[in-house]
């Protein structure tokens, strides 16, 4: 009884303050005073203070609104026109044209960006005039965009994966390299729906790009190369075991400066806008991190978490059991909270269940990233359904239909994910 009082309390208070409209991290830090004030004896002011300084003062996350300000510069470049006119002559005649450039120009961009909404709106600024202009149907590019914009979370460096490596205490260098072979699974997932729909709706599609020589290709691939210098410097770095993840945010930071400049595209009013808008963000997500950390210290007092890895464990779910349960649970509370509330907000309650049923916590981030993702296109606050809503001027429930498709490719990711756990662990194991 004492566990349920707590979860309903706890669920019911949130419930309630995020209706008000308050924001998530001082709904969480009033749910912890909650939990203090009616199921403990601590007094609150004595764990106030010292929970807020172990958790900020954190090296490793400094990461965070480095590789923050790195894609608030690159939103701002010509990155997103030089991708486009650098993939189309290479995709524009496979089964689907064009469409392809979503997927990878997705890829490429979440590999130094790390924001889902970031990624969209990057290429979807330049993908979608193009594509509409040559006659693609809406339902092929925009679908696409809304379910490769996703990879932004999982294609390090992924801020989701720093929150979570900050919150479960996992490394975030293998949280990094653990995310590389799932984000590629879903680039060639997504490109395969692709070819499908392009084959079974032909009307859809228009007759395919001119061809060009292979020198002309190449010539092309020339403005791909600042991009792929600067995934060279922040990933292979961390790839090569030169750098930690903090050391290559800050070489992303100047990369993406570097890029800038020789783009034209660095001016002071650019630069300032870069940097306030990656404090805003920063600031942002370090109160929900803050909020989470002084709910999570109130959890443990009132002994919730571990009452509840012992139901589970005693519940004989196992490995599976245990993970559709979740995954059913992270869906429906993606319809209500964004990616980094639900990892902050939920990692301290389940992990225990977690590590009990043996589930390794590199796994695992990876898994609760890609269930993350569909909380991003799932309807009321899918948040990359609100970027395209932007763009295009279409209605909220037209973009999901469109969508659609795309979240059932994340569902079968997971089920791969779940009977492959290898496609996570692999190459970790393999690099460290």
């Amino acid at each position: 009884m004492d566990i349920l009082l707590q979860s309903a309390t706890l669920v019911t208070t949130l419930l309630i303050l995020l209706g008000l409209g308050i924001w998530v991290g001082v709904a969480l830090l009033a749910c912890a005073i909650v939990i203090f004030l009616l199921f403990t004896s601590t007094p609150v002011d004595a764990i106030l203070g010292t929970t807020m300084w172990a958790h900020s003062a954190s090296w490793t996350l400094t990461a965070l609104p480095l590789f923050i300000w790195m894609g608030e510069i690159l939103y701002r470049t010509r990155l997103a026109e030089d991708l486009f006119s650098g993939l189309a002559p290479w995709v524009g005649r496979l089964p689907g044209g064009l469409a392809h450039v979503n997927v990878i120009g997705c890829g490429i961009f979440a590999a130094v960006s790390g924001s889902s909404a970031a990624t969209t709106a990057t290429v979807g600024r330049i993908s979608l005039p193009e594509l509409k202009s040559r006659g693609y149907a809406d339902r092929l590019a925009i679908g696409s965009l809304a379910g490769s914009g996703t990879l932004g979370l999982l294609i390090p460096p992924s801020i989701v994966m720093i929150v979570y490596g900050v919150a479960a205490q996992v490394s975030i260098n293998r949280l990094f390299i653990a995310g590389v072979v799932p984000g590629l699974m879903l680039m060639a997932l997504f490109s395969s729906y692709i070819v499908i729909w392009s084959k079974m709706n032909p009307d859809g599609v228009p007759a395919p790009e001119p061809q060009i020589s292979v020198g002309q290709r190449v010539a092309r691939l020339r403005m791909l190369l600042p991009v792929i210098g600067l995934i060279i410097g922040v990933i292979g770095s961390i790839y090569a075991g030169v750098a930690t993840a903090t050391e290559a945010a800050a070489i992303g930071v100047a990369g993406a400066l570097i890029i800038a400049a020789f783009g034209r595209s660095l001016s002071l009013q650019s630069f300032t806008d870069s940097l306030l808008g990656a404090t805003r963000t920063s600031a942002m997500i370090g109160l929900i991190l803050l909020g989470a950390a002084f709910l999570t210290s109130a959890m443990s007092f009132s002994g919730l978490p571990g009452q509840l890895a012992e139901i589970i464990s005693s519940s004989g779910l196992g490995k599976p059991g245990l993970i559709a349960v979740l995954t059913i649970f992270f869906v429906l509370l993606g319809c209500f909270l964004d990616g980094i509330s639900i990892v902050v907000l939920t990692t301290s309650v389940v992990m225990p269940a977690v590590l009990a049923v043996g589930i390794d916590p590199v796994w695992f981030g990876i898994y609760l990233i890609i269930v993350v993702e569909m909380a991003q296109i799932t309807p009321p606050l899918g948040f990359n359904l609100f970027v395209i809503q932007k763009l295009t001027g279409k209605s909220i429930f037209a973009i999901t239909r469109m969508v659609l498709p795309y979240f059932m490719i994340l569902v079968l990711a997971v089920v791969l994910l779940t009977a492959f756990p290898g496609i996570a662990t692999w190459l970790v194991q393999k690099t460290l």
